[in-house]
């Protein structure tokens, strides 16, 4: 296998040269001793590129995964002020965000929309869809680099809020988002957290407020990255005729979820959609393959999925 250091380049899951670098082990290996002789080479990968996809490791099952994990992570976080519904597998394991197939969910890193977050995520192809479904990731320092450098300046100066209503039966319940449904709990949640929390008699029955930062430097090699979710907690996020329903129903100031600057002003649209447009730029698609573990740098790469057709089963883990 060829690595960064031995002056022979690294190989990549694309063709372009771009995402996350792919790993194979050497013949007749067995691969979960080759992921542990090799773990420190694929830090230094993942802290380089930023990604890295395990393939032909023969690893065929959930069990085998969480194995291949704790050679990394011994660990692993629990899914706690979620932004989108999961389902448990096992241990700290979860399915993938559960959303409806025909939907693309946009480029982000992995809780980015607080002030706590998981330093690396992996994902598990347990059944690989018969059309798409592919997880695309981008380069977050890229994206931050592309983004035109007054945008940039503001969001770095303001930071982002986000503004999350939570009304029965639309979009998740504040219980299942913090996992408890003592409200006491979820005020200490909040207060250790810096997030405001309005509870109110009717609809909504809760509203949090958070700022967070927009960019940040990454702590290990200084580089800056984008690490928000603006663009995806915006309203303008969702199809025309899905915010005018919501409008409609609840009021602009009643959303289920939006985003602004730091400082509370709204966000241009025009800016959310360069943002968006860099992101797609940046996008790589690298088709799944059954047993395919893919491990990346939470900071360095954002991720998404694409639609998909038939059977899908992806699952995740945090550290």
């Amino acid at each position: 296998m060829k690595y960064a250091d031995d002056g022979e380049g690294v190989d990549f899951a694309s063709k372009d040269g771009r995402g996350p670098v792919l790993l194979r082990p050497e013949a007749g290996a067995d691969p979960f001793l080759w992921l542990t002789e090799n773990r420190s080479r694929i830090d230094e990968l993942l802290t380089t590129y930023g990604g890295v996809i395990l393939r032909d490791f023969g690893i065929r099952s959930v069990s085998e995964f969480n194995r291949a994990v704790q050679t990394f992570s011994s660990d692993l976080l629990d899914y706690v002020h979620r932004s989108t519904p999961r389902t448990k597998v096992g241990g700290k394991l979860y399915t993938a965000t559960e959303y409806p197939a025909d939907r693309t969910i946009q480029l982000h890193n992995e809780n980015s929309y607080t002030d706590s977050w998981p330093s690396r995520i992996y994902f598990y192809c347990a059944v690989a869809a018969e059309q798409g479904g592919e997880t695309p990731t981008a380069d977050s320092r890229r994206v931050y680099r592309r983004i035109d450098p007054a945008v940039r300046e503001k969001f770095e100066r303001t930071g982002v809020l986000y503004v999350r209503n939570f009304t029965d039966g639309i979009d998740l319940s504040w219980q299942e988002v913090f996992q408890t449904s003592d409200r006491a709990e979820v005020e200490a949640y909040c207060a250790a957290h810096g997030i405001e929390v309005e509870w109110g008699s009717g609809s909504p029955a809760l509203r949090t407020r958070q700022h967070c930062r927009a960019a940040l430097p990454h702590p290990r090699t200084g580089e800056q990255v984008w690490f928000n979710q603006a663009h995806l907690f915006h309203i303008s996020a969702l199809a025309p005729e899905e915010q005018s329903s919501l409008v409609a129903e609840l009021g602009i100031d009643n959303l289920p979820r939006n985003a602004f600057y730091g400082n509370g002003e709204a966000i241009e649209p025009a800016v959310l959609e360069h943002i968006r447009e860099i992101y797609e730029q940046e996008k790589v698609v690298v088709p799944w393959q059954r047993g395919d573990v893919m491990m990346l740098d939470n900071l360095l790469f954002a991720h998404g999925r694409n639609p998909y057709r038939g059977a899908r089963k992806t699952v995740v883990a945090m550290s």
